[in-house]
């Protein structure tokens, strides 16, 4: 009897941990407006990195450390990834990031989806939509967004990762606005 009292302790006391962790998720992602980062990209073992600013819902203004002068902007509907050589206009809900830049859209999933735990200091929700499978990862200990894996339709795998991130900063609304093709 004495065991059957510290199993469903125990259970309740980790129905309990599962339970904060996503709403404290859920918590930290609805009083964002917008967060700025530093990021560490590897698509297909090519590493990048840059910085970057997410605007809620569907903004995202990145640029890269790199001498082609690499951007990738998306205002809500498109997204463009331009060099000093090369131009890609993409309808933004055809990629990923269409996902991952909706705030409302995983909230919704996170409230549906199981957790799971990373060396005790990362949360994790898996998905798969259209055709792609995304990974979102969080702190554990302050519930920020830290990351993201994909892998769209053509097994090309993309792994970001954030860190020095800022949220909700004045930011100026042009940021977002596509660049013309050269």
């Amino acid at each position: 009897m004495k065991n059957f009292f510290l199993i469903l302790l125990l259970f309740f006391f980790c129905t309990k941990t599962l339970a904060s962790n996503k709403q404290n998720i859920i918590k930290n992602l609805e009083v964002i407006d917008n967060i700025s980062f530093n990021f560490e990209q590897s698509v297909n073992g090519k590493k990048e990195n840059g910085k970057c600013t997410i605007q809620y819902p569907k903004k995202v203004n990145c640029k890269y450390n790199l001498k082609n002068q690499k951007v990738l902007i998306s205002n809500g509907k498109s997204l463009v990834i331009k060099t000093i050589t090369s131009y890609y206009l993409y309808p933004l809900e055809k990629t990923p990031l269409n996902l991952i830049l909706d705030k409302k859209f995983l909230i919704k999933k996170i409230k549906n989806l199981e957790e799971r735990i990373i060396e005790n200091k990362f949360i994790n929700f898996k998905f798969i939509e259209n055709d792609n499978e995304i990974n979102i990862f969080f702190d554990k200990k302050n519930y920020n967004l830290i990351g993201w894996q994909t892998l769209d339709i053509y097994q090309n795998l993309s792994i970001t990762y954030l860190y020095s991130i800022v949220k909700n900063r004045k930011l100026e609304e042009n940021i977002f606005i596509i660049p013309r093709q050269n």
